[in-house]
């Protein structure tokens, strides 16, 4: 028997349910924070993820499902969101046009690693990028979106902050840093060693414990930020205090590329196990630039969808539309006409095999429709339906043509 590649899932029917209810909850919030949808490509050239995401990256050196096509062109199916967006904003001239723009988009997104729960190679991703605005005040409202969308699915959480500084105060950090790093190098771990020449912030976030130990101690970025990244981050953290919008400083978090800047974030649950961050992002304000357009400061998160399925709380489905059935096989055409006409307002399932009312409506409340409409050989008589409201519980058999 043939099955499905290792770390991609099929999505059916309950699971389905919980993608279906978020993706209506993510994407309200983000239409009533004023953003709007776009889609990329799953395939992009591969020099775009080497550029954006960073030759450091595990997912560049370890993970992309990269090939060459019959074209003879480097491609790769997307790890990530961000990136193709950025893409698309420049190669369609929003850059040069001005002003601002906000974007959501959702999809599946692919990385070879090691599946595992809430992990996996084809995975889901739900995300945003704000571009045009520089202000703050921006990343505090995409913080407040985050948390506007795990409210409604009734999931937990907790925010951790950082400050990655900015393009004046990330050099004098790196130089103390890697002072740090060398200090110890005997001691930490074959990955860190590797980060430590290519992008030396990353070692802060590390997952080794030995290393973990040691980068306590390590010189922390918020205590080497210019004074407008200080204010930045002073301002963002009293937007939220104002909304009562909890949240610890995590002077570790860090997004490791050179394009980001000033704001990371994470949200983080207690109930996922050791994958527990459910929602990511910070600014970038120098990815545009970094890909050939004209600098524009950007903000972005992406939530993991996978991570959350078993945490979402799925309201109680509403009753909607008919369901039709046939007590004798001479009233199925009918049903089948009837229901047929029906579709062209409401829902309409249709059963197309003849049973008892008893078992007709037993099936019309497995799929929680609003209306039981059965035809049997009384009501052909009297060129009738009987319909049941299975919410009132009211029923009445009613002439066909004012059905």
């Amino acid at each position: 028997m043939i099955r499905s590649l290792r770390g991609m899932n099929d999505i059916l029917e309950e699971e389905y349910r919980r993608f279906d209810y978020f993706h209506k909850v993510a994407c309200d919030v983000a239409g009533r924070y004023g953003f709007h949808y776009v889609e990329t490509p799953l395939l992009e050239e591969t020099a775009l993820f080497r550029r954006s995401v960073g030759e450091s990256s595990d997912i560049v050196g370890k993970e992309m499902y990269q090939f060459i096509d019959k074209g003879g062109n480097d491609v790769c199916l997307r790890p990530e969101g961000t990136a193709g967006v950025v893409r698309a904003f420049i190669q369609h001239k929003y850059d040069k046009k001005g002003g601002v723009y906000r974007f959501f988009y959702h999809g599946p997104m692919f990385r070879y690693e090691r599946p595992q729960k809430g992990r996996l190679r084809e995975f889901h991703q739900f995300g945003v990028e704000s571009f045009g605005i520089a202000s703050v005040y921006e990343d505090a409202s995409l913080i407040l979106m985050v948390g506007d969308i795990f409210d409604t699915l009734g999931i937990g959480y907790t925010l951790q902050l950082n400050s990655l500084g900015c393009h004046e105060c990330m050099p004098p950090y790196k130089e103390h840093l890697i002072s740090f790093i060398e200090a110890h190098s005997e001691q930490i771990c074959a990955d860190c060693q590797r980060r430590k020449m290519t992008n030396p912030i990353r070692v802060l976030d590390c997952k080794n414990g030995e290393c973990q130990a040691i980068y306590a101690d390590a010189p922390k970025l918020m205590d080497h930020l210019c004074s407008s990244c200080s204010l930045d981050f002073k301002t963002l953290t009293a937007r939220l205090d104002e909304h009562a919008f909890s949240y610890t400083i995590d002077t570790h978090l860090v997004r490791g590329l050179d394009y980001y800047s000033k704001t990371a974030f994470e949200f983080i649950s207690s109930d996922i196990g050791a994958q527990n961050a459910i929602a990511g992002g910070g600014r970038y304000d120098r990815l545009i630039e970094f890909l050939d357009g004209k600098p524009t400061p950007a903000v972005g998160f992406a939530i993991g969808v996978e991570r959350l399925l078993e945490l979402i709380q799925l309201p109680q489905p509403e009753r909607e539309g008919y369901y039709f059935g046939a007590m004798d096989a001479q009233s199925l055409p009918l049903i089948l006409t009837l229901g047929q006409r029906k579709r062209r307002t409401d829902k309409a399932i249709i059963e197309y095999s003849a049973k008892s009312l008893k078992a007709h409506l037993k099936n019309a409340d497995r799929v929680h429709a609003r209306h039981c409409a059965v035809i049997g050989e009384n009501e052909r008589k009297q060129n009738g339906i009987w319909i049941k409201d299975l919410v009132t519980k009211e029923e009445m058999v009613i002439p066909i043509d004012s059905l």
